[in-house]
């Protein structure tokens, strides 16, 4: 099915310090979107190897052994501006939610063709910096609501 176009599946990994330190970071493209790891999955992937090679391409952490499934996912309208890359039919995206707890906020390397910064935030306020209402509403859900 792939014929050139992007798998209409993705995964959203909330990594998280054990004191509630929430990484974001900030996109190339637009500037001032804040998130958390996201990332398609490859046509031959699962959700959670998605999660793993996301994380690493994006941070260089290995969170293979933190790595928690949350169990669900969402379901969102692709953006118009990013409606091309899918097969004609595709207007939505499923997104598989995962949560990995590291010891302490270290730092990550980023991949600079994709991101500017990084930055470890207190849950709150990522929750309030995050770009995404999913990104938004999975750090309210998993650290705040505990």
């Amino acid at each position: 099915m792939s014929a050139g176009y992007k798998r209409p599946e993705s995964v959203l990994v909330i990594i998280h310090s054990s004191d509630h330190q929430v990484l974001l970071l900030e996109r190339q493209e637009p500037a001032g979107y804040w998130q958390s790891v996201t990332g398609s999955l490859d046509w031959d992937e699962d959700p959670r190897a998605a999660a793993v090679r996301e994380v690493r391409e994006e941070t260089g952490l290995d969170v293979r052994d933190q790595l928690v499934d949350c169990g669900y996912c969402n379901s969102f309208e692709i953006l118009p501006a990013w409606r091309s890359r899918y097969a004609p039919d595709v207007s939505k995206n499923t997104e598989h939610v995962f949560l990995a707890e590291i010891p302490d906020a270290v730092s990550v390397q980023i991949n600079p063709a994709e991101h500017r910064q990084a930055q470890w935030l207190p849950a709150p306020v990522a929750a309030l910096r995050a770009s995404s209402y999913t990104n938004q509403a999975a750090i309210e859900r998993l650290l705040l609501k505990r």
